[in-house]
This record gives structure tokens, C-alpha cells and sequence, in this order.
């Protein structure tokens, strides 16, 4: 079964400003810091105008359930994230590739950014996608954990790309 997401974080900068860091290697050191990821590492940046391709390992560094333990190990918790950046449209499609677990763990989306209509020096970040984890018994409740990790992971990274962009 496929899990639909949908989520959305207000982020106290400007919208071409947060566009921009999203694709600014310097801004993945400062994302190490959000919570149950380890320090981003990333692996390429090929731009054409304005469009950008992103590659970034990701490493979880959370806790897992016992049941996600169950079917994975945290150790192997590792992921290339792929992401498209249209800066004109201020769009970004994204895949997760596993390091391992590909044949059980599936990730894509996309996300759009706006200017706040309450406030136009801040940014409205809309990520929606599927999550999949193909593992008996337990897959719908990984998938759940996944979504729940994805929400507190954006939280934080609403913070830190404010602070990127604002210099503090």
C-alpha cells in the first residue's frame, strides 16, 4: 500500500531566498544539525539556468520502533535524495533512492514554495507525496513512522534555512 503525504511549513524568509539556499551546498552543512539525520553529504549540483539537480546522502540517526527494526537495520538507514529545482517556477521534485532496502522502501514528491499572503518576506513550503515500504505486518506502521519523521525533519528545517538565509 501507498501512503499519500501531504505537508506544509511557514519559513521566515523570502521566497526566491529560500529557493536559492535549497540549492546552495553551503546551506546541507548547516542541515546537519536538524534532528534524526546525520550530517547531509552532498554529491552533485548540475545547473541549467534555472534549473538544478540536487544529489544528497542522507543518513537517519533517529530511533526506530521495534517494529521498523524488525525489517530494518539503522545502520542501513541511508538514502540519495535526487531533487529537480525549477527556481523560476519554485517547484522541486524529489525521489529517494535507498542505499539499501530498495526493493522495500519507495519515496517521491514534490514540493512549491510561495510567498506568504500574510507576509511577504516569508515563505510557504507545500511538500505532498507517496511513501511505500513493502514489508509484511509491519510496512503500514514504518510508513507511518516514516511520514511522522518527514514532518518533524521539515519542522526543523524550516528554522535552518531561515537562519541560512537571514545570516544569524
Amino acid at each position: 500500500m501507498t501512503v499519500r503525504f501531504e505537508l506544509r511549513q511557514r519559513i521566515a524568509a523570502p521566497v526566491a531566498d529560500v529557493a536559492g539556499a535549497l540549492c546552495d551546498p553551503a546551506y546541507y552543512v548547516a542541515l546537519g544539525r536538524a534532528p534524526k539525520l546525520g550530517a547531509p553529504e552532498v554529491l552533485g549540483r548540475e545547473t541549467d539556468g534555472d534549473d538544478v539537480v540536487m544529489r544528497i546522502r542522507f543518513r537517519f540517526s533517529g530511533d526506530l520502533s521495534a517494529a521498523a527494526r524488525a525489517v530494518l537495520d539503522p545502520e542501513k538507514l541511508t538514502w540519495v535524495e535526487e531533487s529537480h529545482h525549477d527556481l523560476a517556477a519554485r517547484t522541486v521534485r524529489f525521489e529517494l533512492h535507498p542505499d539499501h532496502y530498495a526493493d522495500r522502501l519507495s519515496c517521491r514528491g514534490r514540493y512549491r514554495l510561495v510567498a506568504d499572503p500574510a507576509d511577504d518576506g516569508a515563505t510557504i513550503r507545500t511538500a505532498e507525496g507517496d511513501v511505500k515500504v513493502r514489508a509484511p505486518l509491519v510496512g503500514s506502521s514504518v510508513e507511518k513512522a516514516l511520514i511522522s519523521g518527514l514532518r518533524e525533519h521539515l519542522e526543523a528545517e524550516a528554522d535552518i534555512v531561515a537562519t541560512f538565509v537571514n545570516g544569524s
